[in-house]
């Protein structure tokens, strides 16, 4: 079987302070922080013990921030040197170390980044970004879409190289103006998906189906914001109750979510990077990001066969302003709430 994870365990301290993020500056206990080491171990035990059983796709969609915990980065490594692991992927702030990535298969591994202005210095975070570059490791590049960083996404732009996707989330409660939108998708052409949630009800998706999420005592739900569960994965309850089955809610307004509704043309959109949020067309990192000629042209397309055409803005669906914190889980009226900015 070929199944995709989103994994979260309780793990939901940490290193930031981001005003829009509800778990900004909390702490874990160290019982809080032995209990997710336990379920991180657990859960990706039964991961590689699935050789010969499935094909599996891994996304840690952390409350907190996981890449400062060493089990985190030691599970990532691990995990992505298995043959029957396809994709391995975590979303994080990169605040952590980079040099435990020399043990982790740069193949199969990724990472989902996100920019918070005014929480580490632009240049060290630039500079991590120039690391994993060098390391050849797959990543995209994201901020939350509020005005007051604007200026910082375009230096982002300006100052990543071409083959780094730089995604926009539309900020939690913002109606953006069509000025205000254009602005955000000049900078990422696939903002407009973010701008407005997302009319679900009733339409087929794939969570439940091939793609499911897992907290850390094993409970199986068909994604991080439908709370009816499916079964336990680790005594295997949850396979029988997969199978094809519409949306409960009535609209989907975070990218974990909403990329896996039929309705949308985003599995070909992201080919290849859905997990880790790199659209088609991206061609993988250049070992050495930061050397003379490793940079794409300020101005230019390096992908004109991908972005040649804009995408229609989908329209609004009732409580418009799809939120930065989309990793949080929500409730059944498919509102979010949780871990803002990161997704």
């Amino acid at each position: 079987m070929d199944l995709t994870v989103l994994y979260r365990g309780p793990l939901a301290s940490c290193d930031y302070d981001c005003p829009y993020c509800p778990f900004a500056k909390r702490r874990d206990s160290r019982e809080q922080l032995r209990a997710d080491r336990a379920a991180l171990e657990r859960f990706a035990a039964w991961a590689a013990a699935r050789e010969g059983e499935d094909r599996l796709s891994v996304l840690f969609t952390p409350w907190g921030e996981a890449l400062v915990r060493s089990w985190y980065r030691r599970a990532l490594a691990e995990l992505s040197r298995l043959p029957h692991i396809r994709r391995v992927a975590v979303q994080t702030n990169l605040s952590c170390r980079t040099d435990w990535l020399d043990g982790a298969d740069p193949d199969t591994l990724a990472l989902w980044c996100t920019y918070h202005p005014g929480q580490t210095p632009y240049d060290r975070f630039l500079g991590k970004c120039r690391d994993l570059g060098a390391r050849g490791i797959r990543f995209s590049v994201g901020i939350v879409g509020l005005d007051e960083h604007l200026e910082a996404a375009r230096r982002l732009r300006a100052d990543l190289p071409g083959h780094v996707y730089l995604w926009v989330n539309a900020a939690e409660g913002h109606v953006y103006t069509d000025e205000e939108a254009a602005r955000w998708t000049a900078l990422d052409p696939l903002f407009p998906f973010s701008r407005h949630p997302h009319r679900s009800a009733g339409l087929p998706c794939r969570t439940g189906e091939s793609v499911v999420s897992v907290d850390g005592d094993g409970t199986v739900r068909r994604c991080h914001f439908v709370r009816s569960g499916l079964g336990n994965l680790y005594d295997g309850s949850y396979r029988a109750a997969l199978g094809p089955r519409a949306c409960p809610l009535a609209v989907c307004d975070c990218h974990i979510g909403y990329v896996h509704l039929e309705s949308l043309p985003l599995y070909d959109v992201f080919a290849g990077g859905v997990l880790e949020r790199i659209p088609a067309g991206y061609p993988d990192p250049v070992p050495g990001f930061g050397s003379a000629g490793s940079r794409t042209p300020h101005g230019a397309d390096p992908f004109p066969g991908s972005r040649s055409a804009p995408y229609a803005d989908p329209a609004p669906e009732a409580g418009s302003g799809a939120g930065p914190g989309c990793s949080g889980s929500g409730d059944q009226s498919g509102r979010r709430s949780g871990r803002f900015g990161s997704t």
